[in-house]
């Protein structure tokens, strides 16, 4: 029988993370240098989970020394390794790579340096709640289901909690703190899951910081 949730996460649980930071992502670290994603998985769990990090390295190890045998393939007990573009032959050594990559920063305490995210994975684990508002109620569906932006934004608000809500205007103010270009900030917002335009005349960035003080305004002055 497959594994379950508590099962799967003591044995898989930071390998999962690892393994979902290569999603659209090639995994061409070498021995010498990560590759973008598993430096962005360093740079935003070193800052945000720094103990995951010896559980990964462990994790990765574990399983690439002793890969699911017959009897835990049949049974389905077992994590699959997403395809990642490698031969089933390639995989070990590959996973050995990144266990030995994330020892050595922990081992020399080398982070990798702030930077705007690179990858779909770090963009969402930096952004979680602006990445469930955005993909929740700015999806291609939106103008069926809202009147306007205002609205959908309304909406959020009455039907989420209020720490939910102040998390949310953190991340629009964090993500604002990077003073990207417009170019920069409407790849945020696709990458987060915003599928529709801002409303006109705002750019992204105006549309964001628009957002942020509608959140913080009570919703009686709205």
């Amino acid at each position: 029988m497959p594994l379950s949730p508590l099962e799967h996460d003591r044995r898989y649980g930071e390998l999962d993370q690892v393994m979902r930071a290569y999603l659209g992502q090639p995994a061409d670290d070498t021995p010498e240098q990560a590759g973008p994603a598993l430096t962005a998985y360093l740079r935003h769990t070193w800052h945000s989970r720094p103990w995951a990090l010896a559980v990964a390295e462990r994790q990765l190890r574990e399983y690439a020394d002793n890969p699911p045998g017959r009897l835990r393939l049949r049974l389905g007990e077992f994590y699959a390794i997403p395809d990642v573009g490698l031969s089933p032959g390639e995989i070990q050594s590959w996973l050995r790579r990144l266990a030995d990559h994330i020892r050595a920063s922990i081992e020399t305490g080398e982070v990798p340096p702030p930077a705007v995210p690179v990858t779909h994975w770090e963009w969402h684990a930096r952004f979680p709640e602006l990445g469930q508002f955005l993909g929740g109620w700015f999806s291609q569906d939106m103008p069926d289901e809202f009147d306007d932006h205002h609205a959908a934004v309304e909406d959020y608000r009455n039907s989420t909690d209020r720490q939910l809500v102040a998390r949310l205007v953190g991340e629009l103010q964090e993500l604002l703190a990077l003073e990207l270009d417009e170019s920069g900030y409407a790849l945020a917002v696709a990458e987060l899951g915003m599928e529709v335009d801002p409303p006109a005349p705002y750019s992204p960035s105006g549309w964001l910081a628009l957002l942020a003080g509608q959140l913080t305004t009570p919703a009686d002055e709205n």
